[in-house]
């Protein structure tokens, strides 16, 4: 039997949330409505950068989401890679999985261009078998459609974690029939990953490797 860690990108492999909260906040300036801290915005982010901009605006200003998308797209195509980098343990973790056969993958909703760009770019050794984001003709996580696009292009013995920081990551798990991984180190609580139903809690990135290779 194979086994696929399916990884998901903003806060589990990378980094991304200053480049994510710049663009926005750029989109708001703008606007000119009030800008966030860099904090707020890991509480906005999981579900699509759509849903990003449209948590990012006033209450009385919902209606912009698509102007404020926009400038979002104008800034962050250019900037995606700014200040955005790999966790610690990322690259060693990747590696030590790929060595024991271990299928590697990505699934997220950062929109499906940006997600190939900046795993591309910060990991260009790796074999991932399917890199997939945030596109019009798939649903978004938590729904489960993800996963399975991803395990049609492997065997069926297969077993396979989704790893990810978000209770959304944890609750795509669920709802795809994999085992989770919760990550301690991105953008959400441990509360939130525990609350979720993860199978199991990475402290650091190596931990990841204890709980897939056994």
């Amino acid at each position: 039997m194979i086994k696929t860690a399916v990884f998901d990108l903003d806060g589990t492999l990378a980094d991304t949330l200053f480049d994510l909260a710049d663009a926005v906040n750029y989109g708001l300036n703008k606007l000119d409505y009030p800008i966030h801290p860099y904090e707020s915005y890991k509480m906005f982010v999981g579900n699509g950068v759509q849903m990003l901009c449209y948590r990012a605006l006033p209450e009385d200003k919902k209606d912009e989401t698509d102007r404020l998308l926009e400038y979002f797209n104008e800034y962050y195509n250019e900037h995606f890679l700014d200040k955005t980098a790999l966790y610690p343990e990322i690259r060693e973790t990747l590696e030590r999985l790929s060595e024991k056969g271990v299928k590697l993958a990505a699934a997220t909703n950062k929109p499906q261009a940006f997600a190939e760009k900046i795993i591309q770019a910060l990991l260009p050794e790796f074999e991932f078998v399917r890199i997939l984001g945030g596109c019009p003709e798939r649903p978004k996580k938590p729904d489960p459609q993800i996963i399975h696009d991803i395990l049609s292009a492997l065997p069926r013995e297969n077993k396979a974690f989704m790893i990810g920081d978000s209770d959304v990551d944890m609750r795509t798990a669920k709802n795809a029939g994999i085992a989770s991984i919760g990550c301690v180190w991105g953008f959400r609580s441990r509360e939130e990953l525990s609350g979720a139903g993860a199978d199991f809690i990475a402290e650091r990135a190596s931990d990841i490797c204890g709980f897939i290779l056994g």
